[in-house]
């Protein structure tokens, strides 16, 4: 018989490179989820003789939310759905009709608008149930802060013809001092607990 043919060996030199070259591949091409959540700048901490005397704030001037762990929205007295809140917090903020059961008005010099009626002492004072999906409370403040971002750009373009995010930053102060972002949030409560 004839010789035993000698199987050539198998060069595993690349190997490592081609198994790190795929897993840089699919680690840039594939999508993660991303965490939600909320572009917010915080206020500066208040002051110590601020924090000393107590804030009155009139009925007609808050609008209170409460979110029960169930995601249901009391909107004042009565329950609302979600697809409502916007243009609930729009009219509280803007307060169009000078309507007496909503935000006081007060006039103001505003730049670029001269002498105009403002609602600036509102506030939506908002609380959700330790249960409450963190997903509903996501949406409830997407919607408030839909309600503000649609007042702004509403008052931009009858002024400037522009969306409020495209106007200058001086232009921008004007807009935020006719409606200033007011969100209030209180602690979590326990309100579904059956104890």
């Amino acid at each position: 018989m004839g010789k035993k043919r000698k199987v050539p060996g198998v060069n595993a030199t690349s190997s490592a490179d081609i198994a790190f070259m795929l897993l840089l591949f699919f680690l840039l091409t594939t999508s993660m989820n991303t965490d939600q959540g909320l572009a917010r700048r915080l206020p500066p901490p208040p002051d110590k003789e601020t924090l000393d005397k107590p804030i009155d704030i009139k009925k007609r001037n808050m609008l209170r939310l409460l979110v029960n762990l169930d995601g249901q929205i009391l909107c004042g007295q009565e329950f609302i759905d979600i697809s409502q809140l916007k243009e609930r917090a729009k009219e509280f903020i803007a307060n169009p009709h000078d309507d007496e059961h909503l935000p006081e008005k007060i006039e103001e010099d505003v730049p670029f608008f001269g002498r105009r009626m403002i609602c600036k002492p509102h506030v939506i004072s908002l609380q959700n149930d330790r249960g409450t999906s963190y997903q509903k409370y996501i949406e409830v403040q997407n919607e408030l802060a839909a309600a503000y971002r649609e007042l702004r750009d509403e008052l931009s373009k009858t002024k400037w013809g522009k969306n409020f995010n495209e106007l200058e930053e001086e232009q921008q102060k004007a807009v935020q001092t006719i409606y200033p972002q007011k969100i209030s949030e209180a602690e979590p409560k326990n309100y579904g607990d059956k104890k």
